[in-house]
């Protein structure tokens, strides 16, 4: 550790099943951006995690300069700063990412987590997912990923939520009339990208030694 600054490389507080930190992951990996990776356990918080980022959720990513930047699509964005080889701001559709990361996100919450709103009536949650997907679903008939024929930030950003819907109920997913959109979860899903960066880890502790980014997979 730099006192005077920050980390030697840039330090990652993840949890793996957490969407929003798997696409902050993603990015990473796919610019290149070596790192330490510290994967965390929600109900024991690293104290240091809560100092540099008040607000305790994944991901936090501390960079050797000192910056802390804790909001995913801000990693995603400053790692495709960085290295982008394969244009994925270049065919991106960032209405379709706050429609995903708001009026969806609100929607799954409801539909996966119902208990959690005890004041509101979820009964309507999934349906209002399934417009979502209608509406991915569309794009995906026209074109191989939701921009365009080339893979974009959007594909990426919103396809570990997709997921996390479709696990709720596998045979209603399943079951549903759209074949593109199926397909296009299905290809993300099964990715080298995505099999890379969801290796699991040990949780991270203060006495844990440095777990370098990918390579130290177990």
């Amino acid at each position: 550790m730099n006192s005077s600054t920050g980390p030697e490389l840039p330090i990652l507080y993840s949890f793996r099943r957490c969407p929003y930190a798997m696409r902050a992951r993603l990015a990473l990996y796919y610019s290149g951006i070596k790192l330490e990776l510290r994967e965390i356990v929600l109900r024991d918080k690293p104290a240091h995690m809560i100092q540099i980022s008040p607000k305790a959720t994944v991901p936090v990513l501390q960079l050797p300069n000192g910056r802390v930047i804790d909001e995913s699509l801000d990693i995603m964005r400053y790692a495709l700063a960085q290295n982008d080889p394969d244009n994925w701001l270049g065919n991106n559709d960032d209405s379709l990412i706050r429609t995903n990361d708001t009026e969806f996100k609100n929607a799954l919450d409801r539909y996966k987590y119902p208990g959690r709103y005890p004041d509101e009536d979820c009964s309507g949650a999934r349906d209002q997912c399934e417009v979502f997907f209608t509406a991915l679903n569309n794009r995906l008939e026209s074109h191989k990923y939701l921009c365009a024929n080339e893979i974009s930030l959007a594909d990426m950003a919103i396809f570990p939520f997709i997921r996390q819907c479709a696990n709720v109920d596998k045979s209603w997913y399943n079951a549903l009339p759209y074949p593109a959109l199926q397909s296009w979860l299905k290809d993300r899903v099964e990715s080298d990208i995505f099999t890379v960066t969801m290796a699991k880890y040990q949780p991270w502790t203060k006495d844990s030694p440095p777990l370098i980014w990918p390579e130290s997979a177990i």
